[in-house]
């Protein structure tokens, strides 16, 4: 298996924050020419911006959290040999889950199936975490 397969999911995971901070400009953008925002507490805190920012701005720091642990996973796979037709299906799984963790963050925000996204997430990561770990161990 080529190893460099395993930079695609990784590449398609950096896009999703740059994605949100796209929505997040055009929504702030909005608010601007609308109004619909605390000047004074703005620059300061981003819950003095409208819901569907203060929704954006919390996805966007979401992105540099469990993400890193996944970007960690696949430099260290790479670089070991150890990217196998597994890992690549649990790495797009995990991009997968993430995407639709966001969907669901900067839209609808339904926490009971934000969370059943993040938690599928976390236990890829976890799985892919074993992987890692057996694969450094036999080396």
């Amino acid at each position: 298996m080529s190893h460099h397969l395993i930079y695609w999911p990784v590449l398609a995971q950096v896009l999703l924050p740059l994605l949100v901070l796209t929505l997040n400009a055009k929504r702030k953008a909005a608010d601007v020419k609308s109004g619909n925002f605390d000047k004074e507490r703005a620059a300061m805190d981003n819950e003095a911006w409208s819901k569907p920012v203060v929704l954006t701005s919390k996805n966007l720091a979401n992105q540099f959290q469990i993400p890193v642990l996944f970007y960690a996973l696949c430099f260290v796979l790479a670089g070991i040999g150890g990217v196998t037709a597994s890992v690549l299906i649990l790495a797009w799984a995990f991009v997968a889950s993430r995407y639709a963790h966001a969907c669901i963050h900067v839209t609808s925000n339904y926490v009971p199936m934000r969370m059943k996204t993040f938690i599928i997430g976390v236990l890829i990561v976890f799985i892919m975490l074993v992987f890692t770990a057996i694969k450094l161990a036999a080396i």
